[in-house]
C-alpha cells in the first residue's frame, strides 16, 4: 500500500520530497559558484513540474506545510516565511518594487489568497480563502473577504 500511495502522490505532483531536498542543498551551497546556479535551475524545474514557484532567495525558516502540494503556489524570491506556516493551493505571495511580505510564525494562508507588497503579517494570523492582503496585519488576527476585513479574536 505504501508504494501505491507514493506512486499516486508522485503522479499528482504531491511528492515534494525531492523539491525540499534541492531547496536545502541550494541554501547550503551559498550564493557563489556554479553549484548554486545548477541547483537553482534544478529547483526551478522541479517547482515547475509541481505547478508552482518558490523564488531562489526566499527565506523559509522552518516546517512550511503545503497540504495540497505546490499546485499554483507562487512565492516571491524576496519573501520571508516564518516557522510552522501552512499555505494552501493557488496562493500568491508577491512583490512590489522588489519588496515582498514578511509572514510571521504559525500562520495559515487559505486557498486562492493574495498577499502582496512590502507588508508584515503577524504571528498566528489566519488569512481566509480568496482574501487580498496589501496592508500590515497584527498578531492573532483573522483576515477575510475582499476588500480585507480584520477580525480580532
Amino acid at each position: 500500500m505504501k508504494i501505491r500511495r507514493r506512486i499516486i502522490d508522485y503522479a499528482r505532483g504531491n511528492d515534494l520530497h525531492h523539491f525540499w531536498r534541492l531547496y536545502r542543498l541550494q541554501k547550503k551551497a551559498g550564493r557563489e559558484g556554479m553549484t548554486h546556479d545548477i541547483l537553482t535551475f534544478l529547483l526551478s524545474r522541479c517547482a515547475h513540474r509541481h505547478g508552482g514557484y518558490i523564488g531562489s532567495d526566499t527565506i523559509i525558516k522552518n516546517n512550511l506545510s503545503l497540504p495540497h502540494g505546490l499546485h499554483g503556489v507562487f512565492i516571491s524570491r524576496y519573501a520571508t516565511i516564518g516557522e510552522n506556516c501552512c499555505i494552501y493551493q493557488n496562493v500568491t505571495i508577491g512583490e512590489v518594487d522588489r519588496k515582498a511580505p514578511v509572514i510571521g510564525d504559525h500562520c495559515l494562508i487559505g486557498a486562492g489568497a493574495v498577499v502582496i507588497g512590502d507588508i508584515k503579517i503577524g504571528d498566528h494570523v489566519k488569512i481566509g480563502a480568496g482574501a487580498v492582503v496589501s496592508t500590515n496585519v497584527p498578531d492573532n488576527c483573522t483576515v477575510v473577504s475582499q476588500p480585507m476585513r480584520l477580525l480580532y479574536l
